[in-house]
């Protein structure tokens, strides 16, 4: 086994830290206040920021969409640089966190328009600093290195990482959780839930403390997740909050195969059709799973026996009823588990073009999930 890990950024976990704010941020720093549509007004996050920003120099930028737009945050460059900004916060969940790493890269390029540097990779850009308050957990986004950003000119959605756009802090208050829609509950568990078995759900390796991490982290979804859609308790929310950013801060990840065709496939439905993120995942995954059977066999029966707590001796068939309590745990949240459960007018076709212009046609832990795999994946998933 051999890794890299570092995971620097400073986690202010709990009700009452949005008031860190004070402490985390120089009080000479010219900050842009980056949001989405408006519902940290709503909830009392606005306020509480900027009653800890203080006498600080803050510009705002709303608008944000649910798969951040390029074209949105080449607006906003604009204004940070006219504003003199030095620190990027994004207040919000994944995707706003995704816009402002994005943006603090985009800002510390000096350029407008780097999308097509950027995909050639951006590591080599020095970002001004950006830092978190998670509203909505999901992705992680706010300790990891990683931004998802859709170019509506290209009708692309693609990921980029850099380790040096990594948030310098991110506050978790999850009492912020109250007021999310059940939607976005449900989105929330689901999509975190992917993220493990991504990372989980590869060719055995010598990594029994990432495998036990994980399966504790996919134990607390399962248990919890239903919980916190049903009740909103605080216990929930805490429980939740941090597994979503255990699920992909890096730690399970460190020195283990990883798949993501699964995310890959569904970034593409997202920017064809607008689909949540999440719901896309839950309508190839099991499907994926299927098909990659044999390839994933070891781990999918190791996932039956420590998650699931299915007894057998059989393998295979472990590992399919492993992939059918994942199923009816998709559907228990609410997310479709086929594509036509969500889509009436779904164009194989087009999906493929969107891998091949993003360069996606060698996916999964093996890259053995070219385009004739994707069709057969498709297929099942139907």
């Amino acid at each position: 086994m051999k890794f890299d890990l570092c995971i620097p950024t400073d986690i202010r976990f709990g009700t009452g830290q949005i008031a860190s704010l004070d402490t985390l941020i120089p009080p000479a720093a010219r900050v842009l206040l980056l949001y989405g549509g408006g519902s940290i007004f709503k909830n009392g996050i606005h306020q509480q920021v900027r009653t800890a920003l203080g006498d600080r120099a803050v510009t705002e930028f709303g608008g944000i969409e649910p798969n951040p737009a390029y074209e949105t945050l080449q607006q906003a460059s604009v204004t940070a640089r006219s504003a003199g900004v030095d620190l990027v916060l994004g207040v919000g969940g994944g995707s706003v966190i995704d816009a402002a790493k994005f943006l603090s890269v985009m800002i510390g390029s000096g350029d407008d328009d780097p999308w097509d540097r950027f995909i050639d990779g951006y590591d080599q850009v020095s970002p001004v600093p950006n830092g978190a308050v998670l509203t909505l957990p999901a992705t992680g986004s706010e300790s990891n290195p990683v931004s998802v950003i859709s170019n509506k000119t290209r009708q692309l959605k693609l990921p980029f990482a850099s380790q040096s756009a990594r948030p310098a802090f991110a506050i978790m208050d999850p009492s912020s959780m109250l007021s999310l829609s059940t939607r976005q509950l449900q989105n929330g568990v689901v999509d975190s839930f992917t993220h493990v078995l991504e990372q989980y759900l590869t060719t055995r390796v010598n990594a029994p403390v990432q495998y036990g991490f994980s399966e504790a982290i996919l134990e607390v979804l399962i248990d919890w997740g239903p919980k916190l859609v049903e009740d909103r308790s605080l216990d929930a929310c805490e429980n939740v909050m941090w597994a979503a950013n255990q699920a992909l801060n890096g730690l399970i990840g460190a020195g283990v195969p990883q798949d993501w065709s699964t995310h890959m496939i569904g970034h593409a439905i997202t920017a064809l059709h607008g689909l949540d993120h999440a719901r896309t995942l839950t309508m190839i995954m099991p499907s994926l799973m299927r098909y990659k059977l044999e390839d994933k066999l070891a781990m999918l029966a190791r996932f039956g026996r420590r998650v699931w707590k299915i007894d057998g001796t059989d393998d295979r068939a472990v590992a399919e009823e492993a992939i059918r309590r994942t199923e009816v745990f998709m559907s228990d949240m609410s997310c479709p588990v086929r594509i036509s459960e969500a889509l009436n007018d779904f164009d194989p076709d087009a999906l493929i073009r969107h891998l091949e212009a993003a360069r996606q046609t060698s996916l999964g832990e093996n890259a053995d999930i070219g385009p004739n795999q994707v069709r057969a994946i498709l297929k099942i998933a139907a």
